[in-house]
């Protein structure tokens, strides 16, 4: 660059994308709140049960009970939705059979 600031460019900005709140809708920066959030829980059979979820750090399976008093701060967070994860598998019904 020669440094002339006359010829800088863009001479003309093409604004066509932005003349429509359409357009400016669809093409605009990506806005996280609150009403995007969808909260997983991990749900386990039983009462009062809280089971820590070995390779996800801070992430427990509770029991319906406990999922109901998650559900309550989750309402105070305004967080709308939540997605329910039952534990499955022959693993965890094999641990179980053996502990009754």
């Amino acid at each position: 660059m020669t440094g002339n600031s006359t010829n800088s460019f863009p001479k003309i900005r093409m604004r066509r994308m932005r003349r429509d709140e359409f357009s400016r809708r669809l093409m605009r920066e990506t806005q996280l709140t609150v009403d995007s959030l969808i909260y997983p829980m991990f749900v386990v059979e039983g009462r009062k049960q809280r089971q820590a979820v070995a390779s996800m750090p801070g992430i427990e399976r509770v029991s319906v009970d406990e999922l109901l008093r998650e559900c309550e701060s989750l309402i105070r967070l305004r967080i709308p939705a939540i997605a329910l994860f039952p534990v499955t598998g022959w693993p965890y019904r094999r641990r179980r059979l053996r502990s009754e």
